[in-house]
């Protein structure tokens, strides 16, 4: 006993003040890969090694239509191999959550020369957007638990056909580093105690009953969020006789989360947006 007390002062504090202070990832974390749509000369070589399709070339005529879909996105570094140029790169990026699906993407228009290399003409969707910045999402995650949930959110993970991934990192949040109940956030075993579904997987035939169960013995307003690419798209999975695809072909999605899988600070920055989602939904309650 004596030991382990001694062991434990001499360790110290390893909870980490996440979201209140940013968070470093380690030197191999891979977050999402950026493209320079200004610079890239052609993007067929990205497109053709992308094992989910997230990155798609559309050529009309004398132009061509290039989309990155972080939804689709595996994170697994590939297109930037395949990008001779430099124009696709991976960043340390894992703060990817938006509530609208179409927010994962982004798109440029190019003109093709004779030779069939592409020339930058216009951004034609762009999935940046000012965000706040973590010391101000940080201040106010406790202030929107206490104020919308008497101290607490409660949410129920379903795990609707996932590789095991997202569920690892999720399962880290509960653990000493992370420490998601300092929040006032808990994980409950019943969706009827819960605020949210927190969804993983890229809902197989098989459990399109169960998740849809679940959803309808959440209490409203219930909050959806799903998780990974998927929750967000199906995936290396995609659509098939077996799967569905996204949650969102089931059920109304809050919040998603990109990654594969997210990391647990990418898990909280997913749950932050939520709650002001579920701010909405109370209003429209009362």
């Amino acid at each position: 006993m004596f030991k382990i007390l001694k062991k434990a002062i001499a360790t110290g504090i390893v909870t980490t003040a996440y979201p209140k202070v940013p968070s470093e990832p380690c030197a191999n974390f891979r977050g999402r890969p950026v493209i320079d749509f200004e610079r890239a000369l052609d993007s067929l070589p990205a497109a053709h090694v992308c094992p989910t399709g997230a990155i798609r070339v559309k050529d009309e005529k004398r132009t061509r239509r290039v989309a990155l879909d972080y939804g689709r996105c595996i994170f697994c570094g590939l297109c930037a191999e395949a990008s001779p140029e430099g124009a696709i790169r991976t960043s340390g990026d894992f703060e990817l959550a938006v509530r609208k699906r179409s927010e994962l993407v982004s798109s440029a228009l190019y003109r093709l020369d004779s030779a069939g290399n592409q020339q930058f003409l216009q951004m034609t969707y762009r999935s940046e957007r000012p965000v706040e910045s973590i010391d101000q999402i940080g201040e106010k995650l406790q202030e929107r638990i206490h104020r919308i949930l008497s101290r607490s959110l409660q949410i129920r993970e379903v795990d609707a056909g996932s590789c095991n991934g997202c569920e690892v990192e999720i399962t880290a949040l509960n653990s000493p580093i992370y420490d998601i109940e300092r929040l006032g956030i808990r994980f409950v075993a019943s969706p009827r105690h819960a605020n949210m579904l927190l969804v993983t997987g890229p809902v197989t035939k098989n459990m399109e009953v169960p998740l849809k169960k679940a959803f309808l013995a959440t209490p409203e307003p219930r909050l959806v969020v799903a998780v990974g690419a998927c929750g967000c798209s199906g995936g290396i999975f995609g659509r098939s006789y077996a799967s569905l695809g996204g949650v969102d072909q089931l059920l109304p999605v809050d919040v998603y989360i990109p990654g594969c899988p997210p990391p647990p600070q990418a898990l909280l920055h997913g749950i932050l947006q939520a709650m002001g989602r579920l701010g909405e939904k109370l209003g429209k309650h009362r």
